[in-house]
């Protein structure tokens, strides 16, 4: 957070990222998303549903900066609060009854009724709803919505949505933030570890 508030932070079209639980992830989108003007417990700039606030103060120290002509509109996903967004949509007659889907179709209906949303989308480890193609669904729609205009920021621990093709990969940890290739990244090599070898990882559960 000291890194990002003294030394500034140029965003390209496409940011991922990743990082152990703890280590800044979630905060920091959250703070994006009040400085731009997003409901932090997801939707649009529009949304006006809330439940308890959790949120830190980190987005009103933040100051945005927009290339002239950039959309400002947006939307903010965050799994976390997806079920009390669903029930607000539902109270207020906005889409289908998402409540009634499974949790990925619900998620990549939720997106792919937005897709007139051209404007900056945030997403808070999405995985947690989808599964492998779940997760290629969603690249496939938000690379979509980059070729005419958006802009994307994404917080995962999923080395699928990590693979977003053209992204600029943080890593976020004990350092502060570091800029990363897909395959230094300390969550694809710890996957790729598990998969080659599940027994070593495992063992130490006993």
């Amino acid at each position: 957070m000291r890194q990002v508030l003294e030394s500034g932070w140029d965003l390209g079209p496409v940011t991922v990222l990743t990082g152990e639980n703890g280590s800044g992830k979630s905060t920091l989108v959250e703070a994006i998303a009040i400085a731009y003007g997003l409901n932090p417990e997801g939707g649009s700039t529009g949304a006006m549903h809330a439940t308890r606030a959790t949120e830190s103060a980190l987005g009103e120290h933040l100051q945005l900066v927009r290339d002239g002509g950039a959309p400002k509109k947006g939307f903010f996903l965050r799994a976390e609060t997806m079920h009390g967004f669903y029930s607000y949509l539902e109270e207020v007659g906005i889409g289908g009854p998402l409540h009634t889907r499974s949790h990925g179709e619900s998620f990549l209906d939720l997106v792919a009724e937005r897709e007139h949303i051209s404007g900056l989308w945030m997403l808070d480890e999405p995985e947690s709803a989808l599964s492998v193609s779940g997760c290629l669904a969603l690249i496939g729609q938000l690379r979509d919505f980059v070729a005419r205009g958006s802009q994307v920021i994404l917080s995962t621990h999923s080395p699928i949505l990590a693979a977003f093709p053209g992204a600029d990969r943080y890593e976020l940890g004990d350092w502060g933030m570091r800029r990363s290739e897909y395959d230094d990244l300390d969550l694809v090599r710890t996957w790729r570890g598990f998969l080659d070898s599940p027994e070593r990882y495992l063992r130490h559960l006993n």
